[in-house]
């Protein structure tokens, strides 16, 4: 068994021997909850959830037809003052006038220990409010009052939904322990959904059968006939029908502890969710829904939002026409059009694969959403005689689409086959290029859905290298400092991030940040090159001052041949890790250093050169230094080869870092003659 699976089996096997006589109910907090002043497991807890219990059940509306409520009820301990933000709950939900969905607060009360009373003090109108998020979505937000380090914290919530589509994901492990995690859902004949878990922790479940019913009422009106009086007659009709009613039990959970390169750590916590498979109502045939990726990408493509999109071309076809003008080559045809829509259409920050306005709207506004840009991106591609179909992506925020799933993808991307491979283009981001996505797309997979209703999966994960290269000479003074010139150049994926994040950045902002970041150097006569120009490099150049990697002690001089370049501190800390290590892309950074000594002084000492490779072709790190009169040269290479490394290599991956962060540390030293 491996050590980290055995830390995690002996943590939930382990007991509180105050909470066994602790009953999961609201309103019964208990002296030793308010007097526990660390959680018994994890000490370092700013707060920990007692209890939390959830229920979905449906009743039947006149209006609405079944509805889904959705009950939770909360016990929270907060131990310190970093623990304070759990005492803010806020609960999503949709706003549309066909999908109603609403959410009531009940039973919120803060307890406190008081000179060793409990003492109560309920949430007041004023400590609850609404806020819409976007138009699609709103949350309702409580702030529990009086909360102090050792409070105890009670609400309970119930979310009125008519979206039966699926069910809300319920999470049994958080950034918090989990001291007890109950989760019920009865669920009518009527309806079939699939349950999907992830994580690495599985619930204890229970099944079993009940009966229920529903009223349905009605109401007649005759006319006698021999007079004018109405006669209106009322009846009720008792239908019964089976429940499912399954529980899903998880305790003593341990707290999912945030990690360096993490893709999305809600893909690695316990949970469950439910989508809608089958509904089979009384005299009504079997309806299927989305049990295998053929049905799920059938179901969307026939939405009318989506596949009826891609044949509209009439609004563009005369401005594709002259922009394809003399072009022979697909790949100029391509790169014509893609650019063609990323400058026309402008994204509104709208996730989603569905068209909000259509695509002709979007063209005529000169703004849409994914689904609108990405749509008429590939309407334009196949117009022009290309193969080119949709891609449908969960990105990195929504999670991995592990399962066949409508509600698991957000985003939709544009695939064009072509006899070389595959080219991804997504026109909603303005520095991107063919296969080279921003990073809220390089979520594992995606689902190309052809027009013929074949579907396949598609990898996100880039191959290519992006590359850092960095050349720099530097002149050692005697005086303390490090001055010299830089010249640096980015590729792939570094240079889209690195337009992302500073080209509409001040330069002035951006100057202060990047000393900053090394080490405080000084920068001046500071020139960049191909901002805007995506098929060239990102290259920076600049004047330096360094003060801070000079150390002199006596007669000699050490200095670090990195300077300020290379790794600070290792990324991974943790001793154990169970998620992949994901960087997003394969990358290298290369850096040739020139050192200039000062006059009066020898290289007593240099670093040792080394050529290392982690276990089976994760990364690489070749580190060359050389002496020759008065200058050392240095010539530095690390490369991480694999965009996911699963957490099985984990330990390689952080003794690695280690060797090269220990490398880079090792000092040049001057010795005065």
């Amino acid at each position: 068994m491996k050590l980290n699976q055995l830390v995690i089996l002996l943590f939930v096997a382990t007991s509180f021997s105050n909470l066994k006589a602790q009953e999961f109910e609201l309103g019964k907090v208990s002296v030793a909850e308010l007097q526990q002043k660390k959680h018994p497991v994890d000490t370092t807890a700013v707060a920990a959830i007692l209890f939390e219990k959830g229920k979905v059940s449906f009743e039947y509306s006149q209006e609405d037809g079944f509805v889904v409520l959705t009950a939770v009820a909360t016990r929270l301990k907060i131990y310190n003052k970093e623990g304070y933000d759990w005492a803010n709950k806020r609960i999503k939900y949709y706003l549309n006038i066909n999908s109603k969905e609403k959410v009531s607060i009940s039973n919120a009360v803060t307890y406190n220990l008081v000179a060793g009373k409990i003492e109560k003090t309920k949430l007041k109108n004023d400590g609850e409010f609404n806020e819409t998020v976007n138009k699609y979505w709103a949350q309702k937000k409580i702030v529990m009052p009086n909360v102090k380090e050792g409070s105890v914290i009670e609400f309970q919530y119930v979310i009125r939904s008519t979206r039966i589509g699926e069910l809300r994901d319920w999470n049994f492990q958080t950034s918090i322990p989990v001291n007890y995690s109950e989760f019920k859902t009865y669920i009518p004949e009527y309806f079939t959904y699939k349950p999907n878990s992830k994580g690495f922790l599985s619930p204890k479940v229970t099944v079993e059968q009940g009966t229920n019913s529903i009223i349905i009422r009605s109401k007649e009106r005759s006319e006698a006939a021999r007079s004018l009086t109405v006669k209106t007659t009322y009846s009720e009709d008792k239908i019964n029908y089976i429940e499912t009613r399954t529980t899903y039990l998880a305790e003593n959970l341990p707290a999912m502890k945030e990690e360096a390169y993490v893709n999305n750590i809600d893909n690695y916590r316990a949970s469950i969710s439910h989508e809608l498979s089958m509904t089979k109502y009384p005299n009504e045939p079997l309806k299927m829904y989305s049990t295998d990726w053929g049905k799920v990408v059938k179901t969307i493509y026939e939405y009318d939002d989506f596949g009826p999109e891609l044949e509209k071309t009439g609004y563009f076809d005369e401005d594709v026409k002259a922009l394809l003008a003399g072009l022979t080559n697909d790949d100029d045809k391509i790169y014509a059009i893609f650019n063609f829509v990323k400058a026309t259409v402008k994204w509104n920050e709208y996730y989603g694969y569905s068209c909000d306005d259509g695509v002709r709207k979007a063209y005529k506004d000169k703004t849409g959403n994914v689904a609108e840009i990405n749509l008429m991106l590939t309407a334009m591609l196949r117009n022009a005689g290309l193969n080119a179909n949709p891609v449908l992506v969960s990105t990195r925020s929504n999670g991995i689409a592990l399962f066949p799933s409508r509600t698991g993808f957000n985003y939709v991307i544009v695939g064009v086959e072509k006899t070389n491979g595959l080219q991804l283009l997504d026109a909603t981001e303005k520095y991107a290029e063919p296969n080279i996505l921003p990073l809220r797309d390089l979520n594992w997979f995606g689902r190309l859905i052809r027009k013929d209703g074949t579907s396949i999966e598609v990898s996100l994960t880039p191959e290519t290298l992006s590359r850092e290269m960095v050349i720099m000479n530097a002149v050692v003074s005697d005086n303390g400092s490090i001055s010299g010139q830089l010249r640096r150049q980015l590729t792939n994926h570094e240079a889209l991030l690195f337009r992302q994040k500073n080209i509409t950045t001040t330069m002035d902002t951006y100057l202060e940040e990047l000393e900053r970041n090394n080490n405080d150097i000084e920068i001046d006569d500071y020139k960049r090159e191909n901002d805007l120009d995506l098929s060239k490099p990102i290259v920076e150049s600049y004047k330096f001052k360094n003060t801070k990697d000079f150390e002199r002690l006596n007669d000699k001089i050490y200095i670090s041949p990195s300077l300020f370049l290379g790794l600070k501190e290792n990324p991974f800390k943790q001793e154990l890790r169970e998620y992949p290590v994901d960087f997003g892309y394969p990358i290298q950074s290369k850096y040739n250093i020139n050192i200039e000594i000062p006059e009066g002084y020898i290289v007593e000492t240099i670093p040792e050169g080394l050529n290392i490779a982690a276990v089976d072709g994760i990364g690489t790190f070749r580190y060359v230094i050389a002496n020759t009169g008065n200058k050392v040269q240095i010539s530095m290479t690390s490369e991480i080869s694999k965009a996911i490394v699963l957490a099985d290599y984990y330990q390689a991956l952080k003794t690695f870092f280690q060797i090269m962060l220990e490398k880079q540390d090792e000092k040049i030293v001057l010795k005065k003659v």
